[in-house]
C-alpha cells in the first residue's frame, strides 16, 4: 500500500478529472448506477452514484487490485424554489475545482461564492477517516445539502 499522502494526492487527483473535470462515463457495475472513473499507473478510482435531484453514491479507490479507500454520500435539494439540481451542480463543480486547484485536499474547509449561492463544505478528521457536510446557500437560506463519510479500508 502507498503512503497516506500519496492516497490523498490521488483522490484529489482523480476528483478533479472524473466528476469535477467531466470524466468519461463508463458502464455502469450496478443497475441504475452512473459510474465515472479514473486510473494512472496502479491506482484506480470509481464514482458510483443513483438519482439526480436527490442522489446518493460511493466513491472508491483501489490500489492494485486492494480496495484501499471508500467514501459514501447523499444529497438533495432541500430548496427547489431556491435552486434546481443544474444550478446547484455548476456551483458544487465550480467550487470543488477551486478546492482541488487551490487548496490540493478534498475535504472540508471551504467557502465559495457563486451567482448561484454561497457553497459551503465542512468536515471532521482526515483521510484514514472523516465525516462532512456540504451546503449551497441562497439568499441566506439552505438550498441544497450531501452528507459524506469515508476513510481508509482495513482487511
Amino acid at each position: 500500500m502507498a503512503s497516506t499522502e500519496e492516497l490523498k494526492d490521488f483522490i484529489v487527483e482523480a476528483k478533479s478529472k472524473a466528476y469535477v473535470g467531466g470524466g468519461t462515463a463508463q458502464p455502469p457495475s450496478r443497475t441504475g448506477a452512473r459510474d465515472i472513473g479514473y486510473q494512472r499507473d496502479r491506482w484506480r478510482y470509481l464514482d458510483s452514484y443513483f438519482g439526480g435531484t436527490d442522489f446518493a453514491g460511493q466513491e472508491t479507490v483501489w490500489f492494485g487490485d486492494d480496495t484501499c479507500w471508500v467514501m459514501n454520500y447523499f444529497g438533495h435539494v432541500v430548496r427547489p424554489d431556491l435552486i434546481d439540481a443544474e444550478r446547484a451542480g455548476i456551483v458544487i463543480k465550480t467550487a470543488l475545482e477551486t478546492m482541488y486547484r487551490e487548496k490540493r485536499h478534498f475535504l472540508g474547509g471551504m467557502q465559495y461564492r457563486h451567482a448561484y449561492g454561497t457553497y459551503i463544505d465542512n468536515s471532521r478528521g482526515d483521510t484514514e477517516h472523516f465525516s462532512g457536510r456540504e451546503v449551497i446557500f441562497v439568499d441566506g437560506e439552505e438550498a441544497y445539502e450531501l452528507d459524506y463519510r469515508g476513510g481508509l479500508i482495513v482487511p
